[in-house]
């Protein structure tokens, strides 16, 4: 497979945007599920992908981004990176489509936002990933990210932290 990264600006945000609620929608689908089946928690998809489409530009320039990995013109995984801190990124939505996982195209988002993280001038970038994510986890720490206490600016109600992994790297 033959996978570049786009970085999305608001330049060509609109000619991506069925792409990225595609991928969003599909992520937060598939780790619903798992989360119902884990530990019975059930999120609202539709709430969640209409807040994240009406405030899209939380992930773009000049401190945040939006990144997608295509295979020519289709998009094959997802990653963006919120700022949380005057110095701190977040890295939110990371996904990679089922059927072309284990090809390294998650490693290449993963490499492809801690570069970025470092070019807006973070000093480090953070995540919150759930227990049963244990591939990630590995990819995480291979890529030197180390499990931290959960972090206030994190999206995750603090009811649910025994479910999640919270994760960060010094840049």
């Amino acid at each position: 497979m033959d996978c570049s990264i786009v970085n999305i600006r608001k330049n060509n945000l609109q000619g991506n945007l069925d792409e990225i609620q595609d991928l969003f929608w599909e992520y937060l689908e598939w780790a619903n599920m798992r989360l119902n089946q884990e530990y019975s928690i059930n999120l609202e998809i539709k709430s969640i992908i209409e807040q994240d489409m009406q405030k899209i530009e939380m992930f773009m320039y000049p401190y945040s981004r939006l990144l997608l990995a295509k295979d020519g013109d289709f998009p094959v995984g997802i990653v963006c990176i919120r700022k949380i801190l005057q110095d701190v990124g977040e890295i939110k939505r990371m996904y990679v489509r089922p059927k072309l996982r284990g090809q390294g195209i998650g490693r290449l988002l993963l490499e492809s936002a801690v570069l970025e993280s470092r070019d807006i001038g973070y000093s480090k970038i953070r995540l919150d990933s759930t227990r049963f994510m244990k591939t990630a986890h590995a990819l995480y720490k291979s890529a030197g990210f180390y499990e931290i206490d959960p972090y206030l600016e994190s999206e995750i109600p603090s009811m649910f932290h025994q479910y999640w992994v919270f994760m960060e790297k010094q840049l």
